[in-house]
């Protein structure tokens, strides 16, 4: 996937735009009941504050510290790449979501001395979502995205086969 700061930028970009848009819209949904086109507004709107939270939370720090944990349960170049890369996508949402759901709460919520219990069901009520999402949508979209963007990404050089 990325291989220069700069690509590695454009993919965080492409990251944070997908997984937050959604995320605000579900949580939309969930404060009015139903998920309805008068959403998007607003979802876009909480984007002002959540995106470049998301952004700086996953590309300074996440980003670094991920990698390390995931690569010690599924290793690349040794194990299945769509179990590395799950891995990978766990390993993240399973920081980020917390991350998020603390600024969400402080931003939104106004949780005053409840702040632990909102805190505890904001991620509690996003976890399910932004697993299922990063793993099944978001994750999937960003790659073949990527890939579109950055086609050099996508090759790699397979190994001479000897006696040809």
């Amino acid at each position: 996937m990325p291989k220069t700061k700069f690509q590695e930028f454009i993919y965080g970009v492409l990251m944070t735009f997908f997984m937050v848009i959604a995320m605000e819209l579900y949580n939309a949904g969930v404060r009015s009941g139903t998920l309805t086109y008068s959403a998007f507004p607003s979802a876009f709107l909480e984007m002002r504050f959540m995106f470049p939270i998301c952004f700086v939370m996953g590309f300074f720090f996440i980003d670094r510290l991920a990698p390390k944990i995931a690569f010690k349960m599924a290793v690349p170049g040794k194990d299945n790449p769509v179990l590395v890369t799950t891995v990978r996508a766990c390993v993240t949402v399973v920081f980020m979501c917390p991350i998020m759901s603390f600024w969400a709460t402080m931003i939104f919520k106004q949780p005053g001395i409840n702040f632990l219990p909102i805190w505890l069901q904001t991620i509690a009520c996003n976890f399910p979502m932004a697993l299922c999402w990063q793993l099944f949508f978001c994750g999937p979209l960003v790659r073949f995205l990527f890939r579109h963007i950055f086609p050099s990404t996508a090759k790699s050089k397979a190994p001479a086969r000897a006696g040809l």
